[in-house]
């Protein structure tokens, strides 16, 4: 491995952030899949669950949209709610969907630099109605168009990059935030441990 390469990946190492996920329930296409995994990969995302349990379990992602994103996080792929949302909690203080509904809060009041998990629904019918009676909170992207929602790749990025804004300016960046052991894995995964 180059010195170039070893700085590049110790470096995107250092600004991932154990503290923000991002859920994907049911989501169909497996290319909206592999554009949300590129976004989380901008950001700083490692982990990604993907709960289907009503679909499919995918078996693989659409490789022109995530540009082998998928290789360098960790997916964590579940067919049970309660499993899913069991080891949410162990990892994440909050938990917040997307969801149309007046009591949603939007996207800009959420204080994104907490510990938090964001879940985002299937295309076409949105987050179910079984995981928004689990989660902390529902919250919109504020609009003014016709059309209500977005794609829920766009969304995804939408939000995301609202969360780099606020963990940005936080200095979440600033420092590595990964604990030694998961880093420790990663390194090892990445094949630079021994570097």
């Amino acid at each position: 491995m180059t010195p170039e390469r070893y700085h590049r990946l110790t470096s995107v190492l250092n600004k991932r952030q154990p503290d923000l996920t991002v859920v994907l329930e049911n989501v169909f296409d497996p290319h909206n899949v592999s554009a949300v995994m590129r976004t989380c990969d901008a950001v700083g995302i490692q982990d990604v669950f993907i709960l289907n349990n009503r679909i499919p379990p995918h078996k693989k992602w659409g490789y022109r949209s995530s540009s082998t994103a998928a290789e360098w996080l960790t997916i964590h792929q579940f067919t049970n709610i309660d499993e899913c949302f069991t080891e949410l909690r162990k990892r994440y203080k909050k938990i917040y969907a997307t969801h149309l509904d007046e009591k949603s809060t939007t996207l800009h009041q959420l204080d994104l630099t907490e510990s938090i998990a964001l879940v985002f629904g299937n295309e076409t019918f949105g987050v179910s109605e079984e995981i928004t009676k689990l989660v902390d909170g529902t919250f919109i992207i504020p609009q003014v168009g016709i059309i209500k929602s977005l794609n829920i790749s766009v969304a995804c990025a939408v939000t995301l990059y609202e969360a780099f804004r606020q963990k940005q300016m936080a200095g979440h960046y600033d420092a590595p935030r990964l604990i030694e052991e998961q880093l420790s894995g990663l390194k090892t995964g990445w094949g630079i441990e021994n570097e």
